[in-house]
C-alpha cells in the first residue's frame, strides 16, 4: 500500500535534491554554489591590515596576536615592582604556593638566604652574640653613670652622704636638717649645699668619702693573685678589672694563685668586713678535683671536722658530684682560713689538682667567661646587704 493513501486528496510535491536558496528553510551547509556560507567573512579596517570581531557589548576589539601581546606587556610595565614577595602577597590578599611543597610561600628560600628582614639579622645569630652585646651595653651604661660623678667638681651634700653608703638621699636631707653633718668644721643645715672634693665632711663624728659603692664580680683565672699590689711583680686581679670602675677597688677575701672562680671586688669597706667575717655566714661552694678517688671513710672524717693549726675546720656540706668520677668533690664552707681546703685534704693524704669556687655569698659565675667581670645589679647588692 502506498504511504500517501491517507493524503490522497492533497497534491504531491515534487522531490528535489536541493532546495531554493531563497527559502527560509534553506540548508545551512551544502555543496551548491548558489548556497550561502554559514560563517560571515571578517570585516577589515579601513587600511585592510587588522581583522576585528564583535563582542557581546557590540564594540570591536583587536584579536591579532601582536595586539594581545602588546596589551600584556603594557599591563606588566604599569604594575609596580615589589622586592619583598611577602609584602606583595599581603597587599593582594592571595597566597602563592611553590611547587614541591603545599602551603609553603614562595619567599621561604629567600628568607633563609637574606635572614629575617623583620629583625634585621640572620637566623641563628641572635644567641650568644646578642646576649654579650646587651650585657656589654648595660655595663658601659653603669660605668658612665659612675664616671659622671667622678669628674664633677662639686656635688650636692645629700648625694655626697648617699654615695658614702650611709643612707639614701631623702634620709640624708633629714640628717642635714637635724644638724648632724659638718663641712670643714662647720655645721651645714642648708638644703642643696654644694660640696667640693677637697672639703672635709664629717657625719656623727666620723669622716666620710663621696665615693659611690661599686661591686664587681670577677671569674678569676689561674695564675693571678688576689691582692692590690705584689712585690714580686706578679699578675693580680686588679689587672683584670682596671677598667671596671673609676674608684679604687679591693678584693673581698682571697683566692690563691692556682685557685679559680668567683671573687668580689668593691670599694665598700663595710660590705668587705661583713662578707669576710665568719659570723655573717657567707657561704662558699667549691669544686675540688683530687689526684685520686676519695673514700667514704675519709669523707665522713671531713664532714665531722679536721683539726688544723687554727682549730677544727668545720665543713658545712661535702658530697660527690653527680655524673662525675669519685675524685671530684663538692664542698660548702663558710670559714676563710688560708688554703683551708687544700690543707684538709693534705692531712688525709690527698693532693688537690684543681680548685674552683663556683659560688660566693649567693653569687655565681654564670654567664661570666674566665677572666671576665660584670657589675652587680641592684637586686644582687640588696641581697648582699640583707645577709
Amino acid at each position: 500500500m502506498s504511504r500517501d493513501n491517507n493524503n490522497s486528496g492533497r497534491p504531491k510535491k515534487p522531490r528535489s535534491s536541493t532546495r531554493n536558496s531563497d527559502s527560509p528553510r534553506a540548508p545551512r551547509s551544502g555543496n551548491s554554489s548558489d548556497s550561502k556560507s554559514f560563517k560571515k567573512p571578517f570585516s577589515r579596517d579601513t587600511d585592510g591590515s587588522k581583522p576585528f570581531k564583535k563582542t557581546d557589548s557590540g564594540r570591536s576589539s583587536d584579536t591579532s596576536y601582536e595586539s594581545r601581546m602588546e596589551k600584556k606587556y603594557a599591563k606588566i610595565e604599569k604594575e609596580p615592582f615589589v622586592s619583598n614577595q611577602s609584602e606583595e602577597r599581603k597587599s593582594s590578599g592571595k597566597t602563592s604556593f611553590k611547587r614541591g611543597g603545599a602551603g609553603k610561600s614562595s619567599d621561604t628560600r629567600g628568607k633563609y638566604e637574606r635572614g629575617s628582614l623583620k629583625y634585621g639579622r640572620r637566623p641563628g645569630s641572635e644567641t650568644d652574640r646578642d646576649d654579650d652585646r646587651a650585657r656589654s651595653f648595660v655595663q658601659k651604661r653603669r660605668f658612665k653613670k659612675v664616671e659622671k660623678d667622678v669628674h664633677k667638681d662639686t656635688i650636692r651634700l645629700n648625694k655626697y652622704i648617699a654615695n658614702s653608703g650611709i643612707c639614701s638621699r631623702r634620709e640624708a636631707d633629714d640628717l642635714i636638717v637635724q644638724g648632724l653633718v659638718e663641712v670643714n668644721g662647720q655645721v651645714v643645715t642648708e638644703m642643696g649645699y654644694q660640696v667640693q672634693k677637697t672639703d672635709k665632711v664629717v657625719f656623727d663624728g666620723q669622716g666620710i668619702t663621696p665615693e659611690k659603692p661599686v661591686y664587681v664580680l670577677l671569674n678569676k683565672p689561674k695564675g693571678y693573685i688576689s691582692t692590690t699590689k705584689d712585690d714580686k711583680a706578679r699578675k693580680t686581679v686588679m689587672d683584670l678589672v682596671a677598667n671596671a670602675s673609676p674608684y679604687r677597688l679591693f678584693p673581698v677575701g682571697r683566692l690563691d694563685r692556682s685557685t679559680t672562680g668567683v671573687i668580689l671586688l668593691t670599694n665598700d669597706g663595710h660590705m668587705t668586713k661583713k662578707l669576710t667575717h665568719p659570723s655573717f655566714d657567707a657561704k662558699k661552694i667549691y669544686h675540688v678535683t683530687l689526684d685520686k678517688k676519695l673514700t667514704n671513710e675519709d669523707m665522713k672524717l671531713i664532714a665531722e671536722g679536721i683539726r688544723l693549726e687554727e682549730g677544727i675546720a668545720i665543713v658545712d656540706q661535702i658530697s660527690f658530684i653527680e655524673g662525675k668520677p669519685r675524685n671530684e668533690i663538692g664542698m660548702e664552707i663558710h670559714i676563710g682560713w688560708n688554703r683551708v681546703i687544700r690543707r684538709i685534704f693534705q692531712r688525709l693524704g690527698y693532693e688537690v689538682e684543681a680548685l674552683d669556687r663556683v659560688m660566693f655569698a649567693g653569687m655565681t659565675k654564670k654567664n661570666i667567661k674566665r677572666g671576665h667581670w660584670r657589675i652587680l645589679t641592684e637586686l644582687e647588692v640588696n641581697n648582699l646587704k640583707m645577709l
